[in-house]
């Protein structure tokens, strides 16, 4: 089985009640909810399969969290549109593009939606890339990531750690690295996988300490993909890649 092709063909006849349809709901509800969104995934569902918004007698969230949610099932869609393509700034930034439209940030005179960041900025407390150094870094870690002549599941943790480190962006960092991690599995017929929000401290801990213990974030992507795989399971049958 392909999974990148059943995922698209499932994407072109918008199929409900498959992989696609679950992956689209899971995926831009865990992945907004780790960045402190308040919509629950009832009412995500809500949002991709009614493509509206109607939540009776509950509470009250705010507009960025919807048109961002909204804006993820686009990325979503993107990254399979693109899967073929070698991964590189153009598509880390369309990515981006697509997250931020719309948005409060994108009427920002300071926040570039779709580049680079232009202030310096911080995760977790820990210092990032400075602005005027974030394209030269990102060159060379793209240039390091398209020259392995095998990629892994290693590789791709690595690539989203130094990627996360890097922090290009002003804002939207976590959800451009993890759509980055789902698309280059898939690419790389390796089963991809979504970080859940119940799992983003050992997440965070995982990124934080990458370099003492590179363990803790690859334990957590490997529990992630654990899951991912169970769905496979469920919807096409026991297989042993993407």
């Amino acid at each position: 089985m392909d999974l990148k092709t059943q995922l698209i063909n499932e994407k072109d006849l918008r199929l409900n009640g498959c992989l696609y349809h679950k992956t689209q709901i899971n995926f831009a509800y865990n992945s907004n909810r780790i960045e402190g969104s308040r919509l629950t995934e009832d009412q995500t569902r809500y949002i991709f399969e009614t493509r509206s918004i109607g939540f009776k007698d509950e509470e009250a969230v705010p507009v960025d969290d919807i048109i961002e949610t909204s804006n993820h099932f686009v990325a979503f869609d993107f990254l399979l549109d693109s899967i073929d393509e070698e991964l590189s700034n153009e598509i880390i930034k369309t990515f981006h593009r697509i997250l931020k439209s719309s948005t409060a940030d994108a009427y920002k005179s300071w926040f570039r939606v779709g580049d680079w960041k232009t202030l310096a900025n911080e995760v977790g407390g820990m210092e990032t890339t400075l602005p005027q150094e974030v394209d030269a870094e990102m060159n060379k870690l793209n240039s390091w990531y398209n020259q392995l002549s095998n990629i892994d599941f290693e590789n791709i943790v690595e690539y989203h750690y130094r990627f996360e480190k890097i922090h290009p962006f002003q804002d939207g960092n976590g959800r451009v690295g993890r759509l980055i991690m789902f698309r280059e599995c898939l690419r790389n017929n390796i089963i991809p996988f979504i970080i859940n929000e119940r799992h983003k401290l050992f997440y965070y801990r995982g990124l934080r300490e990458f370099n003492s213990v590179r363990a803790y974030l690859i334990d957590t992507c490997l529990s992630a993909q654990d899951r991912y795989q169970d769905w496979i399971h469920y919807f096409y049958g026991k297989t042993d890649k993407a």
